[in-house]
């Protein structure tokens, strides 16, 4: 036996080229059953889970490792079968990204007489020591002498994305000339709130066939377990292995790249995955190290690059547009220029702003702000959510459309997360950790890490440790950005009387209902200017609308 200390990877490390295989001998997965008892598990997040490890497995055991691979009810009952004949075990285990987990592992080992060494996560850029040097205070591990969420969800201090993002930039020096970002400017957020013409299809989905392993896996968890949402194989597609993961990346940056940008925020009826990556299932499985997509699609700028805004994907399909910005006149370069759309620097940006700049920012700022942010509830909200998150039964397009994607794939992009889902939930005053838990279960890249801070904090404003006030919108917003209102049974151009659309009627008395914590903070000045406007004749009928819609809602009737 060995003398090295065997590597523990868990369902979320699944990467074969990680550091850290190189210096062990042995290797122990653990699939443990327990947690998809408790709680009701889209199937899919189950298959993609389970399917991606036993694959990982057998790429492992390919690749020369010696691997144990245990099934257990639970990590505790694992380790009992792996450590029970081993004289002074001892485990090494990449730092769990959930809160408290890695001593919680290590107590399990302990208990068991062995030990286990927590070394730095290889699957995020940047370490807590990197953002300490940036954030300063607090302790390197992310703990103080005083909780950062008070019990009111007001944080000791705060956090902003922009920042953070600034400082990675220069520190990796991605999209960097010099010392400034390429193109002068570090956010092209104005140039990516496009809705795409009616006559345009977005690029093909790459698809992943489940082979025998994945459709084993899958009948397992649809007879093992209780779940949710879609339960056969026709609409999964994820990628499942290395090698699949590597070609969803190059699928991206080849086809879904250069139109990203440009119709990032936008939502389209019956088009759940516009330009979209869909990597993040893979780059929080581990499949992906987040280095790889960001550098790739660096790369893809370096060779194919073009002014922000200087692509428009619609001018390709109706083969026509200037010739400033159409495929044949980028390919002009000669025989040796790719034959691949151009890449605007605002669909590169926007995407890499994405990883190493939101993903590793939520990363850290759930280190710093857990435990409390699980539970932070600053608007006091305590409602249960509405049937139809489950079911997917409402009248409301923008609503039916983004459960719908989430019940069939595992899947919404942002802006139906951001600002249909976790809005509609806030304005209509569910709890957040309540929402927080759907999420959870509901999608196929969510991890407690990844929900906790994108659901409380910024979807519900529990807190403001990384928002300046809530995303809250009436429908005026899904209006602007998709084309579902003009679908929709319900009125986006009235609030009040049966048929207004559900988000304005919520929108406004969600505003006055929660004044005396808004009020003044952040940018919502603007909008308690326009409460103020309103008579009381108007705010009487705007609180009997949201009442009723909130009945509706809550029989499952809206």
């Amino acid at each position: 036996m060995s003398d090295r200390p065997a590597l523990w990877l868990l369902g979320d490390q699944l990467n074969p080229d990680l550091d850290a295989l190189g210096e062990t001998d042995e290797v122990l997965l653990i699939e443990a059953h327990g947690f998809a008892d408790r709680k009701p598990y889209h199937a899919h997040k189950l298959t993609l889970v389970f399917s991606a490890m036993r694959h990982f497995r057998d790429e492992l055991r390919e690749r020369g490792h010696d691997v144990t691979y245990l099934r257990a009810e639970s990590f505790g009952g694992g380790l009992d079968a792996f450590l029970s004949d081993r004289p002074d075990p001892a485990l090494r285990l990449m730092r769990p990204a959930s809160h408290g987990a890695g001593e919680r592992l290590r107590e399990l080992v302990a208990e068991r007489g062995g030990s286990l060494a927590l070394i730095e996560n290889e699957l995020f850029w940047t370490t807590p020591e990197e953002w300490r040097e940036w954030a300063g205070e607090r302790d390197a591990d992310g703990s103080g002498s005083e909780p950062l969420v008070g019990a009111d969800g007001t944080a000791e201090r705060t956090y902003r994305q922009e920042g953070w993002y600034r400082h990675v930039r220069r520190e990796t020096g991605v999209l960097m000339d010099g010392d400034e970002p390429l193109g002068g400017e570090w956010n092209y957020d104005d140039l990516n709130r496009e809705t795409p013409p009616d006559d345009w299809e977005p690029p093909e989905r790459p698809r992943f066939e489940p082979d025998g392993l994945t459709r084993e896996t899958h009948a397992w968890v649809r007879d093992r377990f209780d779940t949710w949402g879609a339960d056969g194989l026709e609409a999964f597609a994820w990628p499942v292995t290395r090698e699949e993961a590597l070609a969803a990346l190059d699928a991206f940056v080849r086809e879904r790249l250069p139109s990203f940008g440009r119709y990032e925020d936008a939502m389209v009826t019956g088009e759940p995955f516009l330009s979209h990556s869909l990597l993040s299932p893979a780059i929080n499985l581990g499949l992906l190290d987040p280095r790889e997509p960001v550098r790739a699609v660096e790369a893809a700028y370096e060779e194919r690059g073009v002014e922000p805004g200087a692509y428009d994907p619609a001018d390709d399909a109706a083969s026509g547009g200037s010739e400033a910005t159409t495929l044949d006149a980028f390919a002009e370069g000669g025989d040796d220029a790719p034959d691949l759309p151009p890449v605007p620097l605002n669909a590169a940006e926007g995407f890499i702003r994405q990883v190493i700049g939101w993903r590793e920012f939520v990363r850290h700022v759930y280190r710093e702000a857990m435990p409390e942010l699980a539970t932070a509830n600053r608007l006091e909200q305590s409602r249960e959510l509405p049937p139809a998150y489950w079911d997917g039964e409402t009248d409301m397009t923008c609503l039916s459309e983004a459960v719908g994607h989430v019940r069939e794939y595992g899947y919404a992009h942002h802006i139906e997360r951001l600002m249909v889902l976790s809005n509609f939930a806030m304005i209509y005053g569910a709890d957040p950790a309540d929402v927080n838990e759907w999420f959870h279960l509901g999608f196929v890249d969510a991890y407690h890490w990844v929900t906790t801070p994108n659901v409380v904090a910024m979807g519900s404003f529990g807190t403001d440790v990384l928002s300046s006030k809530p995303y809250a919108s009436s429908g005026s917003y899904v209006n602007r950005m998709s084309d579902h209102c003009a679908s929709c049974p319900y009125a986006v151009s009235r609030t009040t009387g049966e048929g207004a659309c559900p988000f304005n009627a919520l929108y406004w008395d969600f505003l006055k209902e929660n004044e005396d914590a808004l009020r003044g903070t952040g940018r919502m000045g603007l909008m308690y200017s326009h409460v103020d406007k309103k008579d009381d004749e108007e705010w009487a009928a705007i609180r009997e609308r949201a009442a009723r819609v909130r009945e509706l809602a809550a029989n499952g009737e809206l």
